[in-house]
């Protein structure tokens, strides 16, 4: 065949690759004209985006291609209640509405911990009311019933009246006497009552310091109910930032998908031509079958974030809430000085340290008061009878119907074979241990902040690369699309660049997520409840 000849062949097989190249070209990055969940939601992210080759000009085509079907693990799904549909609008659960403000604070109001804090400062002040009382006099009433049953043994001397006649007669000298035993039964029945007031004087600083104890240990429980708040609401915000960070991965893993259905179909239409081998086709749908995986975990793993905020809010593990909200850069103005001086100043642990010394230094006290005089004065008032009431009617018993007394007493305590000395000595340490752990704890607020301090500037810096890489990336992957629909690159270069777009999202989402957890983390290091992480005033 001369070359004449050959000419309107090639003509026509080049006018036939580029029809097929416009229209997956089209397909790939618009796909308007589709009914398909995939092109659809591809066409708005291409025009969001701004980037694409231009709409499709061959309908027979399209046509064509839109009729591939794709794999059956292509499914349709949409679990979460909060998750936007096609039309970007939230849909309505079955369940409230939150975002993180009313999350955290419904988690303040109805999580169980705080419940938890609120008895126990309730129980603290019960017990400093106690250590009030003790320093009044105690009183004690009795009422006692004795019966005593005797026998009152006696003797008695008797005369002997045949002795006498016989001594008289005879001049004899006979006893004229004789003693005899006599038992006379006898019984009392006695009814007391006592009236003893106790009143200690000197304890050896006992009450005074078991007082002092009571109160610190009621500011104690006080800073605890904050530092309580300040813990439910990081763990909050920490939970609905990942559910957050959990639903952007959705929303990337479905754009992924999207790609990657397009791409399946772009390289079935072209295998189904002849223009591309079956290689392109097995490769699309190894990588679309690895990005549903990855979709579907993405999607669980919602799931399991709303579960976690319901437990943490105290609602119904099954409830439908929504969760609203979205991962956005939050500025921080604050510097590392004033962030450390807050923190010196506010954390609720660090008081709570500060008390637990101050306690630990009362018990020593407590432990060395038997070391000291024991002080107290003490009245006593009795009345007994031999009746119910107290009267006396029958004077025969030996009662006393009505005492008086007062008395002091002082007493020390000898000797106990150094027990209370050990005991203050374990006291004495205990205290030391507390203020080492206080200056410990001291160090550690100081690094915490610097820390958190140090991953908000990191990840404000990670925020800004991932937005230049993801802008990148998506050039990157319109031109590899561009370049295998031009039959001068391969299949490998669009999956490689699809997984260079997933990455960068991830990426930005991860940075997202990092930074708003770095804002959560510091004001928590700082002491501050912020329920919406909004800007530090």
């Amino acid at each position: 065949m001369t070359a004449a000849a050959k000419r309107p062949h090639l003509l026509l097989v080049m006018g036939f690759i580029l029809s097929v190249f416009t229209a997956g070209s089209a397909f790939a990055q618009n796909g308007s004209g589709s009914n398909d969940r995939v092109a659809k939601r591809y066409a708005i992210q291409q025009t969001q985006d701004g980037y694409g080759p231009p709409p499709i000009t061959d309908p027979s085509l399209e046509t064509k291609v839109e009729k591939i079907p794709l794999p059956d693990f292509v499914k349709e799904k949409q679990t979460d209640p909060a998750a936007p549909k096609a039309g970007g609008a939230a849909q309505a659960g079955d369940g409230q509405s939150f975002d993180m403000q009313q999350s955290a604070q419904r988690g303040l109001d109805a999580n169980p911990q705080m419940q938890s804090a609120r008895a126990q400062l309730t129980g603290s002040e019960d017990l400093r009311r106690q250590a009030l009382a003790n320093f009044g006099p105690v009183g004690t009433v009795s009422y006692s019933f004795q019966r005593v049953d005797a026998q009152v043994v006696g003797s008695t001397s008797l005369n002997i009246p045949a002795n006498q006649i016989i001594n008289a007669t005879q001049g004899t000298n006979l006893s004229t006497t004789r003693t005899s035993s006599t038992r006379v039964g006898t019984w009392q029945n006695t009814y007391q009552l006592q009236l003893v007031a106790t009143q200690p004087l000197f304890t050896g600083f006992k009450l005074l310091s078991s007082y002092q104890k009571a109160a610190l240990t009621k500011e104690q429980a006080q800073a605890n109910i904050k530092y309580t708040e300040l813990t439910l609401v990081k763990a909050v915000q920490q939970a609905f930032l990942t559910l957050l960070q959990a639903r952007a991965n959705v929303q990337s893993n479905k754009d992924s998908v999207a790609r990657l259905e397009s791409q399946y179909k772009v390289a079935q239409a072209y295998y189904d031509v002849g223009l591309k081998p079956r290689l392109d086709v097995l490769q699309a749908e190894s990588d679309l079958a690895q990005a549903e995986q990855d979709l579907l975990k993405a999607e669980n793993n919602v799931l399991v974030q709303i579960a976690q905020l319901n437990s943490l809010l105290n609602l119904p593990l099954n409830q439908q809430t929504n969760y609203l909200g979205e991962l956005a850069y939050i500025p921080f103005a604050m510097n590392i000085e004033d962030c450390l001086d807050l923190a010196y100043k506010q954390r609720p642990d660090l008081y709570m340290a500060v008390k637990s010394v101050q306690i630990a230094e009362r018990d020593a006290k407590i432990a060395a008061s038997p070391l000291y005089p024991q002080v107290q004065a003490q009245a006593i008032y009795q009345r007994e009878g031999n009746t119910l009431d107290l009267d006396v009617r029958d004077n025969s018993g030996g009662t006393t119907p009505e005492t008086t007394s007062f008395s002091i007493t002082a007493s020390l305590q000898a000797w106990d074979w150094g027990s209370t000395f050990f005991g203050f000595q374990a006291a004495r340490e205990n205290v030391k241990k507390l203020q080492a752990d206080l200056a410990k704890l001291r160090l550690d607020i100081g690094y915490q902040v610097k820390t958190f301090y140090l991953n908000i500037q990191d990840a404000a810096k990670r925020i800004s690369v991932a937005r230049t890489a993801l802008e990148a990336s998506k050039e990157g992957y319109r031109m590899a699309v561009a370049r295998y629909q031009a039959q001068v690159g391969t299949s490998t270069d669009v999956l490689d660049a699809q997984a260079r777009v997933s990455t960068a999202e991830y990426n930005l989402t991860q940075a997202l997520t990092d930074y708003q957890s770095a804002l959560a983390d510091i004001y928590v290091a700082m002491g501050m409840k912020k329920l919406d992480l909004a800007a530090a005033q």
